[in-house]
């Protein structure tokens, strides 16, 4: 999965369409992420004795990760990714709008 925690991400694809917000959570074997402030669901709970208090909660439910593409931290602009092996013999990701490593 190229995606991973704390990249800045913009959705593509929903009806989030547009919102950008930072990657909380991935899970991988799901091929979906947890994305703050979008994918947001209404949940009616009911309370639990004093310990929690019933009501609408509202929460964020994971977004497949094929909606989502990576804001690039060097241009700033939304850009698919590629890889690049390193001197040391890691590979980097890349922006391929501006070629630069993406940390």
């Amino acid at each position: 999965m190229k995606l991973r925690e704390k990249d800045n991400v913009l959705v593509i694809n929903g009806r989030d369409r547009g919102k950008r917000g930072e990657i909380k959570q991935v899970f991988p074997k799901e091929g979906t992420a947890l994305v703050e402030g979008v994918n947001i669901a209404t949940k009616h709970v009911k309370s639990q004795g004093q310990g929690r208090e019933g009501g609408i909660i509202k929460t964020e439910i994971p977004i497949n990760v094929s909606n989502l593409i990576l804001i690039c931290s060097v241009c700033t602009k939304p850009s698919r990714i590629g890889y690049k092996k390193l001197d040391d013999g890691t590979n980097a990701r890349l922006c391929k709008l501006c070629k630069e490593v993406i940390e």
